[in-house]
């Protein structure tokens, strides 16, 4: 080997551990590729009035909310007295607020994709914090919250930074036992301040990892797991800019609609059908990762009602239907632009091991269809909550402003 050969090899050695060195000291940092953390599910509550008065009071609230000014606005919605009992019933994201990441406040956020801001509870505590001195509140027909917003460090995951979020920090709250919300509204409807002054416009989660370059879409995929009896702490998953190929077979999209209320959240239509029957007709409803159950219209669902046979329980306010009729339950379909998404019998049914939290027995049997109390064409004649979530993978696009969906692997579980 010559004396150039030699001196060539040391320089290489020497080149490749300097850039070793220097990776190895540099902060990790995602570009551009989805961002995926798993969700908790939390599961709180007392009695079915509970969940059926949280489900209703946040349809009133979304109504009352879509004919005002886009401010968020503590009075709009429903009075304090008619405010549902505490209880906690959602999925939640673990994030970390402040600096450093040994000394931050890790906050379990409610996942909530019609909520047009994110907070968290007091006692707010970050050496690193800003107050903004802006009040910010907003009332979930549900519950409540108000304080002032704030700007600090969020922390996903634990490498996962955004150096300057505008949050909520809660002076105040109202049947809300989580640490706070994490909102996923489209963007553009975070609106705050205080009545009849200048508006401020607060950036979400997604628009700051877009601007900061962490993610380069405006996308978000759920996908919430059926109840169960695993005592497994992770409860399904969430990805910020894009979905995960590894949780559903093939996105459909649709167009988000255009029909108010609806058109203010993350609203489509659809059709539904019940043993091949049309129950309701081609309408305009809301996908709300925020309530419990599936929600039609009055009339759509008093046809369900009969063509199950489910009666109303005096006691918890749910069809109930016998083993025999379960056993010749037919599928209710929902017809999304040129794809159909089915579910299956049991997909329709409460899961029985909690029958204990709503006043039923260990073998009794309950529809998770309820009803809006208006017919259709409000505008809003149809609720996608929770239990859709858990049997289909949920796309939110805000950029081309559409939706995907798609089977997973829960679609024809039989959990409940």
């Amino acid at each position: 080997m010559t004396f150039q050969s030699i001196m060539f090899s040391i320089g290489l050695l020497f080149l490749l551990a300097l850039l070793a060195f220097s990776a190895m000291g540099s902060p990790v940092e995602v570009r551009n590729s989805p961002i995926t953390l798993p969700m908790t599910r939390r599961l709180a509550f007392s009695n079915m009035s509970d969940l059926l008065r949280h489900d209703e009071a946040r349809l009133a609230a979304f109504t009352e909310y879509s004919t005002h000014d886009r401010r968020i606005n503590y009075h709009v919605g429903l009075s304090s007295a008619q405010l549902s009992t505490t209880h906690e019933w959602g999925y939640t994201v673990r994030v970390g607020i402040g600096y450093p990441f040994t000394t931050c406040k890790f906050n379990n956020l409610v996942i909530d994709t019609t909520s047009p801001i994110t907070w968290c509870k007091a006692p707010y505590l970050s050496d690193t914090g800003t107050n903004i001195e802006v009040p910010v509140a907003h009332n979930y027909g549900y519950g409540t919250f108000a304080g002032t917003l704030w700007e600090d460090r969020f922390v996903f995951d634990e490498h996962i930074i955004i150096p300057k979020m505008q949050f909520g920090v809660a002076s105040s709250s109202q049947a809300i036992m989580a640490d706070g919300v994490l909102g996923l509204a489209p963007t553009g409807t975070a609106l705050v301040g205080l009545p009849n002054s200048p508006p401020i416009t607060i950036p979400s989660v997604i628009d700051r990892l877009i601007g900061q370059g962490t993610i380069s879409q405006p996308i978000v995929g759920i996908l919430f797991k059926p109840i169960d009896e695993n005592a497994d702490t992770t409860h399904g998953q969430i990805s910020f800019g894009g979905s995960d190929r590894y949780m559903y077979t093939n996105i459909k999209w649709t167009d988000m609609t255009t029909i108010s209320p609806s058109s203010w959240y993350w609203g489509i239509n659809q059709r539904i059908t019940y043993a091949n029957i049309e129950i309701l007709p081609l309408t305009a409803g809301i996908m709300d990762a925020g309530c419990t159950f599936l929600y039609l219209a009055s009339d759509a669902y008093e046809k369900y009602r009969d063509a199950t046979g489910g009666t109303v329980n005096p006691t918890n306010g749910l069809l109930q239907i016998s083993l025999d009729q379960y056993n010749t339950l037919d599928n209710l379909d929902f017809h999304i632009d040129r794809s159909t998404y089915t579910f299956v019998p049991n997909a329709q049914i409460w899961p029985r091991f909690l029958n204990h939290k709503i006043n039923g027995g260990d073998n009794d049997i309950f529809l998770v269809v309820k009803s809006l109390s208006t017919p259709t064409g409000a505008g809003c004649d149809f609720l996608n909550g929770y239990v859709f979530f858990q049997r289909f993978y949920v796309v939110l696009d805000g950029k081309k402003r559409r939706i995907g969906l798609s089977r997973t692997s829960f679609t024809i579980s039989d959990s409940n």
